[in-house]
């Protein structure tokens, strides 16, 4: 009988809940808003040739080096954040080599962690969820050879301080570090300055969340160019389909836009955060277009409630350290009008509130 390999068979599997998501999707941190209008227009212009050919990469990738202010051979387009994850593991990792994972975070880099046979070594965050710089430090072995670093990270809206990543990064030459800001629009830090002076640096970005482009599965990747130079070796020549490519140039170009809803979402997340404290209902800090509250054992009730009202939200019990928590996304002014609302309407409707200001 044909068996998969076994470091496949021990994989966890991801089954993100994607069904019968109807109503206000507060729930994947998504842009609530859409594309760009000049996105919705590129898009209209593809032309039945273009779609019968395969997609041509460099155009779009030299556009996205100069947007990032760097070399074209220092930059790689992906298939999301999701396919820069796989390309590190498939060009670093050997089975049994160590992979470093702060934890909560994205569920990805363990799965893809897996696939390639390494040993998933997690870092637990304390109690206050913030990026546990000094734990991860302390966990690096001669194994290790990847490090994931979520920044801001997700479900808990940490951000990581630069100068404790390049610590992370100076202990552990010989393990590649992945700096994933698929939020950094909502944080406006970035590591992307040290591509290229930090050899083992690699930093991710993602057009999903305020670019409003999931649909499009477009991410970017870079480092030094010595590294990128053998990423390229494990990456298809066609990963990037042809609408993403013909969208990416132009989404860059509308600034006015994105900024917009950037700021949107960051006065959302303000009013969102006082909201929640004045229900008595504790969170923690966020730089991400979403918000981590605890809830306790009320959690399944107050998706519920929210759901019965059109809003979607995230359990994100079954995260590590984050028993009891809720996830909720940021979107625009509007939209944070009506979700505030319903958090209202629910909580009272369930009867609790002050009672869990404590916290896990």
């Amino acid at each position: 009988m044909l068996k998969a390999r076994p470091a496949v068979l021990r994989m966890k599997e991801y089954h993100p809940p994607l069904g019968g998501r109807v109503g206000m999707r507060l729930d994947f941190n998504e842009n609530t808003a859409g594309c760009s209008p000049r996105v919705r227009a590129a898009l209209a212009e593809l032309t039945p040739d273009d779609l019968a050919r395969y997609p041509e990469r460099e155009p779009a990738e030299q556009c996205l080096a100069r947007f990032l202010q760097l070399p074209p051979e220092q930059v790689l387009l992906t298939n999301g954040v999701d396919e820069a994850i796989h390309l590190l593991c498939e060009a670093y990792i050997d089975p049994d080599d160590e992979v470093l994972i702060p934890v909560p975070t994205f569920s990805m880099y363990e799965i893809y962690a897996g696939a390639a046979g390494a040993k998933t070594v997690t870092v637990q965050s304390d109690a206050s969820l913030a990026f546990p710089a000094e734990k991860v430090l302390q966990a690096i072995t001669p194994r290790t050879r990847l490090i994931a670093v979520a920044n801001p990270n997700n479900p808990t809206g940490a951000a990581a301080e630069e100068e404790a990543l390049l610590r992370i990064a100076a202990a552990a030459p010989h393990a590649a570090l992945l700096v994933d800001e698929a939020y950094f629009d909502f944080y406006g830090r970035s590591m992307m300055a040290q591509i290229g002076r930090v050899e083992n640096l690699f930093v991710a970005r993602t057009f999903s969340k305020a670019y409003g482009m999931a649909g499009l599965r477009a991410g970017v990747l870079a480092g030094s160019a010595a590294q990128m130079r053998l990423v390229r070796r494990v990456a298809s020549p066609y990963n990037v389909n042809a609408a993403a490519l013909a969208c990416l140039p132009v989404a860059v170009t509308d600034g006015a836009y994105i900024n917009d809803y950037v700021a949107q979402v960051r006065r959302g997340r303000d009013r969102l955060q006082q909201e929640l404290a004045a229900l008595g209902l504790r969170t923690w800090p966020s730089e991400a277009n979403f918000v981590l509250f605890y809830i306790g054992d009320k959690r399944t009730e107050l998706v519920a409630a929210m759901r019965r009202r059109g809003i979607l939200v995230r359990d994100r019990n079954s995260d590590p350290g984050c028993a009891g928590c809720v996830r909720i996304t940021i979107g625009t002014d509007a939209q944070t009008d009506t979700a505030i609302q319903a958090l209202r309407e629910s909580i009272l409707e369930m009867g609790c509130g002050n009672k869990n200001k404590a916290g896990a």
